[in-house]
């Protein structure tokens, strides 16, 4: 199996979690939550996923040696690999920040909820992803932006229509 055919498995297999991720919660009923009291927890599983990597990343320049005094990490080294799972999550976790809220106000809490607790698996997906091999991060990747895309869009024509 060719790189692309991994990657486009991990695609395909992030947009059937994103549908998910984004539908289910929908059919639920669920308690009233004040929206700053959802956005603050559905966030809190990423800032945990977080807060593992910068630990992770610290770890590992203690114990290297041309690395301990802040030099990057050689490159496809672990290091390099946390470091680069790091910034990307450190992205998606700022999209999530400014695209939650208003799915939260339109479609609800608990998709909202359900977003966070899927972001912080599919990173956790990514960074291991990424570790066995990088093609094998396309899950992670896309379990991660997809669903805030998907919920963005459903939110959008809801609130259009």
């Amino acid at each position: 199996m060719t790189k692309r055919h991994k990657i486009v498995i991990g695609m395909v297999l992030a947009m059937i979690w994103s549908v998910v991720i984004v539908w289910l919660p929908q059919t639920m009923k669920a308690p009233f939550m004040p929206l700053n009291a959802v956005i603050i927890t559905a966030l809190l599983p990423g800032g945990l996923v977080m807060v593992l990597l910068i630990g992770a990343l610290g770890f590992r320049r203690f114990f290297d040696a041309s690395a301990i005094d802040g030099a990057p990490f050689e490159v496809g080294t672990g290091g390099d690999i946390d470091q680069r799972v790091l910034i990307n999550t450190a992205e998606q976790i700022l999209l999530s920040a400014v695209l939650w809220p208003f799915v939260a106000l339109t479609l609800g809490g608990l998709v909202t909820l359900w977003l966070g607790v899927g972001f912080a698996v599919a990173r956790l997906a990514f960074w291991i992803g990424y570790h066995i091999s990088p093609p094998l991060r396309a899950f992670g990747y896309g379990a991660t932006f997809y669903p805030t895309v998907l919920a963005t869009l459903w939110a959008l024509a809801v609130w259009m229509f």
